[in-house]
């Protein structure tokens, strides 16, 4: 079988669930014997962990929507044959096509847009030639998503995948609680609730502070994993609750599996812009019984009391009563943590994410040569 020549574009320099998928997947697709390269910003993050984990990258100025962007990537256009290139955020998804539209009709790589969140998509001309007539296929990390993309931008079924997010399963492991927080200088006989995520507005976390707050026993602790525009804010909430003892914000931490295997629950109370977030997969993969919203396709893995506990969206309320419930129901959340774990190991594979992209970009690549 032939192997396909793809190209990933990230103009993000942020640093989440989005640009670690890139990052497996580019690497999914290697392991098949495909030619895979990422061209991102070379001040982003994404560019520099390609180069730690030795993947091939391309330094290209993306990062915004202007002239520099558009010739920057028509440059890593024709450095070389591209079967296809997959893009992943709005800015380089324009630049992308804008820069391919200049290529002779038959010479133009297939263009597959992913969409990793479930932000509404503008209703207009542009973007309907963006995804109609730009985009040989999108792929979304949900089945909602994927249902969203065809309702509002007209697409049909056969044009939309949905391909889940593979996580490290041999990284992401059940662990020693004990051991973890002993190395972690964590207390033993607190009940800890843990989150790990970017410190961004829609992950949630004002509600699960406020949360911690209303609770009075004073060994429930909170930990917060993950840096952010909203670390400043969060500061400031905590010390106006005065629950600095009870509340440690240790910033991003480039691995988080010890955190997570020194949590008794995993909470995320996202209440926007979500796929299918990867945190939430580790924390299952790692034996963690979770606590989240059903926002975006947080439901299509978190299940209401048969692989999590799931609440409502913005209720410190529901946060509240749902840590007094696990922390009362050792039992339930034990069999929640199990059935997930056995859920991520059968669904969460990065080969399984690999093969399904293989599909995508092969078709596509086949109905481009065929124009």
């Amino acid at each position: 079988m032939n192997h396909l020549s793809v190209l990933h574009t990230e103009s993000s320099c942020g640093w989440g669930g989005q640009e670690l998928r890139v990052l497996n997947e580019a690497q999914g697709l290697i392991e098949r014997g495909h030619q895979v390269c990422i061209a991102a910003p070379e001040e982003s993050r994404i560019y520099q962990e390609a180069g730690r984990r030795k993947l091939p990258r391309i330094a290209a100025s993306i990062r915004r929507k202007n002239l520099q962007g558009l010739c920057a990537m028509r440059r890593v256009l024709r450095a070389q044959h591209w079967d296809v290139v997959n893009t992943h955020s709005s800015t380089d998804s324009w630049l992308t096509a804008l820069a391919r539209a200049s290529f002779i009709q038959g010479q133009q790589p297939a263009l597959v847009r992913t969409r990793h969140i479930s932000a509404p998509i503008p209703n207009n001309a542009a973007t309907h030639w963006l995804y109609r007539s730009a985009s040989a296929h999108v792929v979304t990390t949900g089945e909602a998503l994927r249902q969203q993309v065809m309702t509002q931008t007209g697409l049909t079924a056969d044009r939309v995948t949905s391909v889940p997010t593979g996580i490290d399963l041999l990284h992401f492991q059940p662990g020693d609680r004990a051991v973890a927080r002993a190395a972690l200088g964590l207390s033993s006989q607190s009940f800890i609730v843990g989150i790990v995520a970017t410190l961004r507005s829609w992950k949630g976390h004002r509600y699960l502070v406020d949360a911690i707050a209303a609770l009075p026993d004073p060994q429930v602790q909170l930990v917060i994993v993950g840096d952010g525009p909203g670390r400043e804010p969060l500061r400031a909430q905590i010390a106006a609750l005065n629950i600095q003892e009870r509340v440690m914000m240790v910033g991003h931490q480039d691995n988080v599996v010890p955190w997570l295997q020194a949590m008794d629950v995993f909470v995320l109370p996202s209440y926007a812009n979500e796929g299918v977030p990867q945190a939430i997969m580790q924390a299952m993969a790692c034996g963690v019984p979770v606590i989240t919203t059903a926002v975006g396709a947080i439901g299509e893995i978190a299940q209401h009391e048969q692989t999590a506990l799931v609440i409502a969206p913005e209720s410190v309320n529901a946060i509240l009563s749902i840590l007094v419930r696990a922390m009362k129901e050792p039992a339930l959340i034990a069999r929640l943590a199990t059935d997930a774990l056995q859920l991520a190991r059968e669904k969460f594979t990065v080969q399984r994410m690999a093969a399904a992209m293989e599909q995508v970009f092969r078709s596509a690549s086949n109905q481009a040569r065929q124009r």
